[in-house]
Parts: structure tokens; C-alpha cells; sequence
């Protein structure tokens, strides 16, 4: 009604101009009518957004939180390669490395001279994809940590929060209970492949495979995915911390 309003006063005003008015006025009020009687409103697509594939190779610094216990992880992902390295500081509490191969293998060890320890995973999949959130559901627009941020869940696994503005991960929350802050987020990063190597006592044969398979941390991904393993290892860490 307004537009139509407006656009009709206009002609009027221009069709009541007397004969002899200057022609800048004609002008003045032509332009007049074409910037203030056509703004119409831009289309907004109603697609929902789909979350942005992984990059092949980048390291990111994670803070992770369940129920007071706190650890500060360093994710080396390298996709070309078929490797994920996590590096897990626990609060007050040991250095581990999970070395995950895209065969399914993963190595749980540390490094420490006087303590050497070492423990293998056998998986039924290999390292999250790069497209490994295709077909999760959108849930709409949140704001956490400070973000407006874009959510989705992926199978009654993980409710994953990435940044409106730039498709940055920003928070992800799982169903076991942890919670991760995403704090740096280094595309192309790529870790020397000297820390790829697990320790030469992570292959040592003295363990008896009978004694390997009653070994809690000898375990297969909780649903057969790949996503089912992205938190083994930080399960894993808690029970190697209770023996």
C-alpha cells in the first residue's frame, strides 16, 4: 500500500509540473521516484546451511570439559596421510598420545623415560573423513562462546556448533558427556612426520595376545564408525588413569 502510495504521488507531483519548469527539476524528481518507490526486499533463501568439510591437513587446540575433569588437547589431523595425532594433557595429570592410522590402528603411549607405557587399538574403520558431518541435522542458530554459530547433530553422537560468519568450528558438545572449546584452528598446519612415529616399545611382543585382549583399553569404536572413534581416546585415558 505504501510503496503504491508513494509511487502515485510522485507521478502526480510530475504530471502537475507546469510546462516552463526547468528540466533538473523533472530530473530531480524522476531519480527521486527510481531510489525511494523500488526498494523491494532481496529474496532469502530458505536452504538450510550444510556444515563445512574438514580441511585435508590442520592442527587445532581443543579444551575439553566432563564434569570437572579437564584436558587440554592438541588435534594434528592430516587426512593425505591417513594419520590423526591427539596429544592429551589431562589437568595435573599425564601427556598422552593417540596416534590413529587409517587402518584402524591407534596407539595410546607415553613418552616419559621412566614410565614407559603403550597400549594398541584395533578399529573396524579408519580416521574421520573430511565430509565425515554429511547428513547431520540441523538444529538452527545458537550463540556459544561469544558466537553466533550454526548447529547440527550427527547420529545421537554429537551436537557440533560452527561459526556463522567464517564456517570455523567453535564448540563441540558430546553424547558421552564432554564438551570441547575449539580455541585455534590452523588450516594447512602440518605436524613433521618425526612425531608420527609411536615408540619403538609400543611394538614390543613380550605382551601376550591373550593378555591383549583382556586389556580394557583393547576396544572397537562404540558404533562402528568413524565418528564413534573421534572420543575412544579420551575414554581411553581415563581408564588408563584408574589402573
Amino acid at each position: 500500500g505504501r510503496l503504491y502510495l508513494t509511487f502515485t504521488a510522485l507521478i502526480v507531483e510530475i504530471w502537475l509540473l507546469p510546462i516552463e519548469a526547468p528540466i533538473s527539476l523533472f530530473v530531480f524528481l524522476l531519480l527521486l521516484l527510481l531510489s525511494s518507490s523500488f526498494k523491494f526486499p532481496l529474496p532469502v533463501s530458505s536452504a538450510e546451511p550444510t556444515p563445512a568439510e574438514w580441511p585435508h591437513q590442520f592442527h587445532s587446540v581443543l579444551f575439553m570439559n566432563r564434569s570437572g575433569n579437564l584436558q587440554k588437547v592438541d588435534l594434528w589431523y592430516d587426512w593425505p596421510n591417513g594419520r590423526n595425532l591427539n596429544i592429551i594433557q589431562k589437568q595435573l595429570g599425564k601427556l598422552t598420545y593417540d596416534l590413529e592410522w587409517n587402518n584402524g590402528t591407534s596407539y595410546i603411549y607415553t613418552l616419559y623415560p621412566s614410565n614407559n607405557e603403550c597400549r594398541t587399538l584395533h578399529f573396524s574403520v579408519g580416521i574421520l573423513r573430511p565430509n565425515w558431518l554429511e547428513g547431520a541435522t540441523y538444529l538452527g542458530q545458537q550463540h556459544i562462546d561469544g558466537f553466533l554459530c550454526n548447529v547440527w547433530e550427527k547420529v545421537d553422537f554429537i551436537w557440533y556448533y560452527e561459526d556463522v560468519l567464517t564456517q570455523r568450528p567453535v564448540h563441540w558438545v558430546f553424547h558421552s558427556g564432554f564438551s570441547a572449546h575449539v580455541m585455534t584452528f590452523e588450516v594447512g598446519a602440518v605436524l613433521e612426520d618425526a612425531k608420527w612415529q609411536a615408540p619403538v616399545y609400543c611394538f614390543d611382543d613380550a605382551e601376550s595376545e591373550e593378555e591383549r585382549r583382556k586389556s580394557p583399553l583393547l576396544i572397537s569404536a562404540p558404533d562402528g564408525s568413524s565418528f564413534g572413534r573421534l572420543m575412544t581416546a579420551t575414554e581411553v585415558v581415563h581408564v588408563s588413569d584408574a589402573m
